[in-house]
């Protein structure tokens, strides 16, 4: 099963005891968590495989976890013989979509991620915000509302998931008002989501000016095969082009649909999902009906994978 393009999940799709069976059958996975503990100064496996879920939770935690679950999985499935013809990741996920394209190191990537989630919490802090999920609406009809409630705070979209899932983020209280609004618009459901900030918006300013400053010390390679930002939905290729996205992206919606859509035009055969839970093979079959995304986290659907090429 050649061509294939290999995407990554982003915060939301943890959960406790993540990881146990790649660390039970491959030595990879064994040396990979030795080295992410090693750099964390704590057993990070030991959250991820035991929980308890608050601790997991916890963005210090939840970031690396799944940055550490996804680059394992990519790498075993590299060293089956399975190239990926393209990659892109959502939101976190971003950090091991260029991992995986030769664009950063594994030190450097856990490094980035480690910095981003205390970043953001700090922001969080100092300016508090929510996020809600609307459900059956379209980008121009939730765009309308959230101008029409501008004056009572920011409120933008943080995430196009998929064509009728958005994600809205910004002041509370304007974020509330937006949410009363869609409902009142038809909207089938609007979700209140359990975060602790107004990620990928402007009050996230002081994240992505920390974010500006550790970025400004990392090597960036140009990756070996294409990669697709979440700003922009763009092939990046120049190493500045992908430092300064990766700034942007702190206060920049995820532009998820328009990702997919962009990793389509190289006709792929199918879509891996290599890192926990199956949220992008869902959000996936509704961009893209035709196409087969794959969860793979587990040693039997890496092992499924392998053998279908």
């Amino acid at each position: 099963m050649s061509n294939l393009c290999f995407i990554f999940p982003g915060q939301g799709s943890q959960y406790a005891g993540m990881g146990k069976a790649l660390f039970d059958r491959y030595e990879i996975a064994r040396s990979t968590y030795k080295k992410a503990d090693d750099i964390l100064g704590y057993s990070l496996s030991s959250v991820c495989f035991e929980g308890p879920e608050e601790e997991l939770r916890k963005t210090g935690n939840t970031q690396p976890g799944i940055f550490v679950i996804s680059a394992i999985v990519q790498t075993i499935l590299k060293d089956a013989g399975i190239k990926p013809l393209a990659t892109a990741g959502h939101s976190l996920g971003e950090y091991s979509a260029l991992y995986a394209a030769g664009c950063l190191s594994f030190e450097d990537a856990l490094h980035l991620v480690i910095e981003r989630g205390k970043a953001m919490n700090k922001a969080s802090e100092s300016r508090k915000g929510s996020m809600a999920a609307v459900i059956g609406l379209n980008v121009s009809r939730i765009n309308e509302i959230c101008g029409n409630v501008a004056d009572k705070g920011i409120v933008q979209i943080a995430n196009i998931n998929s064509p009728n899932q958005l994600v809205i983020t910004g002041d509370s209280e304007a974020v509330k008002i937006a949410m009363g609004k869609a409902k009142e618009a038809g909207a089938s459901r609007v979700i209140p989501l359990s975060v602790h900030g107004a990620f990928h918006s402007p009050l996230m300013e002081e994240a992505a000016s920390r974010m500006k400053d550790v970025l400004g010390g990392v090597n960036i390679q140009e990756p070996e095969i294409p990669f697709v930002n979440n700003a922009d939905a763009a092939f990046l290729t120049d190493p500045e082009s992908i430092r300064d996205s990766l700034i942007r992206q702190v206060t920049s919606c995820v532009r998820w649909v328009a990702c997919m859509e962009k990793l389509m035009e190289l006709e792929p055969r199918g879509m891996v999902e290599a890192g926990p839970g199956k949220v992008l093979a869902g959000l996936g079959r509704r961009i893209a009906k035709d196409l087969e995304i794959y969860p793979c986290e587990t040693p039997e659907q890496i092992e499924k994978i392998a053998h279908a090429q």
